[in-house]
């Protein structure tokens, strides 16, 4: 059985920029393992730009900001493999994956970092009432085969959902040639970035109705069209709001979900709201040695943001490494607590003595506030206070703290992130 320092399952953003970070802290002894047929992910298919604006201070496309890295890790030697599928880990961080020419092999590793991504939710999350006919996809995956295949996979359509994906290829399908009668969202609010209804919608007077949501679907070989209606506060149907739309294709922006089959088989703990592995202020999780970064951990909007996060645990991984996971655990762990309007924090719990000076708290409010406040509290002191003109579900935030703030408070115990109208 073959062993390394530390193996990164997933060639996307977060694998990519954890494998560059091991390297330059030390680490020369990594394997990147990726289960498509070339290292960049998801960015890949992105063609449009947008990404590195944080990064790099220019604008690129997706498959531009995938090179970089890759140049990169081809540059720094990283050996990677194509093509591989991981299977499982045990929690002795003993890697079983396959590919075409090696078969069924066993890795063991002295820390793992978990960059596998995320999925788009699909249909049969949905319960929507119909037949199953041709024409209704993911908008990822209709991404792929505009941009990647070369295929158009309808000239009507409908989008339900307004994350950043379902917005993109609103966008992309109508200069295409399609015409997009409309974009459905289910929330009151929008899920995606500001700018992407603005540059994605409002540009090309694509209209957006919120509160609304799939009624049922006609068609049995070929879609034919949909019902859209609108609904209340609790999500149930408004009598007389009943629309019909003729269209051939449905595609589906409803949320995407961390890939943790793999995380959950090794018995990391994990967040019931993210979706992804509980992990310290060193992007750990419970098992030690195993870390997790990107989308893997928690959905973000922003791909500088994973390479950000995945540069951390990058570097906290390679510490572990060369600690020989001899650690001293007798610092203090404080709770990160969501208060009154957040839906989440990463990470969740936090020791001082283990943090860099600085350490970025990020989280997701729970619906759109206005002319707030973002409060940060020790137990029951409010220590930070910060003014915002508007907060939105579609865009994570973050609180930095300090590890001087830190130490002036031994005994604390816990802290809370909350919204304040003043």
């Amino acid at each position: 059985m073959k062993s390394y320092d530390v193996v990164v399952v997933g060639g996307g953003p977060a694998g990519l920029a954890a494998a560059i970070s091991l390297r330059k802290n030390g680490i020369d002894d990594i394997l990147i393992l990726e289960r498509d047929q070339e290292l960049g992910g998801i960015l890949n298919q992105c063609i449009h730009n947008g990404f590195g604006l944080h990064t790099f201070q220019e604008e690129l496309t997706g498959p531009e900001y995938a090179w970089r890295f890759i140049r990169q890790v081809e540059e720094l030697g990283i050996v990677y493999k194509l093509n591989t599928m991981v299977l499982s880990i045990s929690p002795e961080k003993v890697i079983r994956a396959m590919n075409r020419e090696e078969g069924l092999f066993d890795i063991q590793a002295k820390a793992v970092i978990l960059a596998m991504g995320c999925r788009e939710r699909s249909r049969g999350a949905l319960n929507i009432p119909g037949y199953r006919p041709a024409g209704i996809f993911s908008a990822g995956t209709a991404q792929r085969l505009v941009n990647i295949e070369g295929y158009l996979p309808g000239r009507e359509v409908v989008i339900l959902g307004s994350g950043d994906i379902g917005l993109i290829m609103a966008r992309r399908m109508t200069l295409e040639g399609a015409k997009v009668k409309v974009v459905a969202e289910l929330m009151p609010y929008s899920g995606g970035l500001k700018r992407n209804i603005v540059q994605c919608l409002d540009d090309y007077d694509i209209p957006l109705k919120l509160s609304h949501t799939v009624l049922e679907i006609k068609g049995k070989e070929r879609l034919e069209g949909v019902t859209l209606g609108k609904v209340d506060p609790q999500g149930k149907l408004i009598p007389g709001t009943e629309e019909f739309y003729s269209c051939d294709t449905l595609l589906l922006s409803v949320g995407l979900i961390p890939e943790n089959e793999i995380s959950r088989g090794m018995g990391v703990e994990m967040n019931e709201v993210t979706s992804g592995p509980k992990v310290n202020e060193s992007l750990e999780t419970n098992i030690e040695g195993v870390f997790a970064c990107g989308n893997v951990l928690h959905v973000h909007d922003l791909v500088d943001f994973v390479s950000q996060e995945a540069e951390m645990a990058g570097k906290n991984a390679a510490a572990y490494v060369k600690a020989h996971g001899r650690r001293d655990d007798k610092g203090q762990v404080i709770a990160l607590t969501p208060g009154e309007g957040l839906r989440y924090t990463v990470p969740e719990t936090l020791r001082v003595t283990h943090m860099d000076d600085k350490l970025k708290i990020r989280f997701r409010v729970r619906d759109v506030y206005k002319n707030c406040y973002v409060s940060t509290y020790f137990d029951r002191e409010r220590v930070m206070h910060k003014k915002h003109q508007i907060l939105a579900p579609g865009e994570m935030e973050e609180v930095t703290l300090t590890r001087d703030l830190l130490l002036l408070y031994p005994k604390l115990k816990t802290i809370a992130i909350r919204i304040e109208e003043d």
